[in-house]
């Protein structure tokens, strides 16, 4: 095992970090746009118990005010959980490249030198490195469930439903997409780990 056998581990714990972190943020999502939907069913249900204490026109002013109010409260979850995704990608990015970097310029550093000790270094730090890659892996895989949990109910709203519903519908596909690419992926590592000490 060499250096970059120690940054390709340490690629895969940054992607798996960078996916739980994209998981957490869409059950957070989900979970937002539940509330809102939530939200809408009881005030709706408010104003129809009032009935006929409430004239025509005032229920559907507080109708659409709940509406515009459940509006603002969508875009908010919509552009900060964007954002959130955004920066992620962008960080694991970011991580990813400098990790490759630095296992780049300690092969060009022992080249220069004749020296070896980064190489021992690298070839005493990968066994921890694949425990935390296997603890960091079983992580994604419990977030990503979290997050197909969290999406998989719809929500019963009447004012918001289509949306919300199509939103969460969305999401759901999504999560169980990656719950089965964490899956698969988890497979993969495990038979390069058994290739590896065959």
């Amino acid at each position: 095992m060499t250096a970059k056998n120690l940054s390709t581990v340490a690629n895969h714990v940054i992607e798996s970090y960078g996916n739980t972190a994209k998981n957490v943020i869409n059950a957070y999502r989900v979970g937002g746009e539940r509330v809102v939907g939530l939200m809408d069913q009881r005030w709706e249900s408010a104003v129809e118990k009032a009935g006929s204490r409430l004239s025509t026109e005032i229920r559907g002013n507080a109708l659409a005010a709940q509406k515009t109010i459940s509006g603002y409260c969508t875009k908010g979850i919509t552009l900060t959980t964007d954002g959130a995704d955004v920066v992620v990608g962008k960080v694991v990015e970011l991580a990813e490249k400098g990790v490759t970097q630095a296992a780049v310029n300690a092969s060009r550093f022992e080249k220069a030198t004749g020296s070896k000790a980064l190489n021992t270094l690298a070839l005493a730090a990968v066994p921890a490195a694949e425990a935390v890659s296997k603890v960091v892996v079983k992580l994604e895989q419990k977030s990503s469930l979290l997050a197909g949990k969290v999406a998989g109910k719809t929500v019963k709203a009447k004012v918001t439903a289509k949306v919300v519903k199509a939103k969460a519908t969305a999401r759901a596909v999504k999560a169980k997409v990656s719950s089965q690419a964490v899956k698969a992926k988890a497979a993969a590592v495990e038979a390069v780990e058994a290739a590896e000490a065959a």
